[in-house]
């Protein structure tokens, strides 16, 4: 029931000229809107996260979005199940909590769990590759991975379904099944036959 290290996991990396961004859960909003409005960011790696903040840069300000607490419901266990409780950004309304990720040229990476119960990873995904093909972009590439869950945990690293929630203040379901979590891309091409082959995150 531990709260599991990546829920504030941001990590700047860089190489040569280019500056990159790795990015899990909350800290989604910040790489989104680092790579919006800040030059050199090269590539953003945005995992189970969304796109609204409040937000404000200069002249623009990017309004706060709020949970609906009602949409809050248990899992079989009794642990709290937030996935439907912040809304829809694209909704009527909500519209000014998205970050204009559209300003940026260069790279991104969606990776969202089809089981995120923290909220839904694969909605926002696909809103924001929608947002920047709308705007005529193909700097993008979304990843989905099935039975995951919120955290998708480095190699050798526990699977973490549930955790204390510091926004919420309690106990929260994060998905997944713990074989989902399994590193089968490091058994798979770490045996020396696939060296050629590329890592998709």
């Amino acid at each position: 029931m531990l709260q599991s290290p990546l829920s504030l996991w941001k990590e700047i990396l860089v190489k040569g000229p280019g500056i990159g961004i790795l990015s899990i859960s909350k800290n989604g909003d910040l790489a989104l809107s680092m790579a919006s409005f800040l030059s050199g960011i090269s590539a953003t790696a945005w995992i189970n996260a969304n796109m609204v903040a409040q937000l404000h840069y200069k002249d623009l300000i990017i309004l706060s979005i709020t949970p609906i607490v009602e949409n809050v419901t248990f899992s079989p266990s009794g642990i709290r199940d937030i996935q439907a409780a912040l809304p829809d950004p694209e909704t009527e309304g909500n519209r000014g909590s998205v970050i204009p990720i559209e300003l940026s040229s260069y790279r991104f990476l969606f990776a969202a769990s089809e089981d995120d119960r923290n909220w839904n990873s694969c909605l926002f995904a696909q809103q924001a590759s929608a947002r920047l093909k709308h705007h005529g972009k193909e700097n993008f590439k979304v990843v989905m991975y099935p039975r995951a869950g919120h955290f998708l945990e480095v190699p050798y690293m526990p699977h973490c379904p549930s955790g204390f929630h510091p926004v919420v203040g309690q106990v929260v379901v994060f998905g997944g099944e713990a074989k989902a979590h399994h590193q089968e891309f490091f058994r798979k091409h770490l045996d020396g036959n696939n060296i050629a082959q590329k890592a998709t995150l």
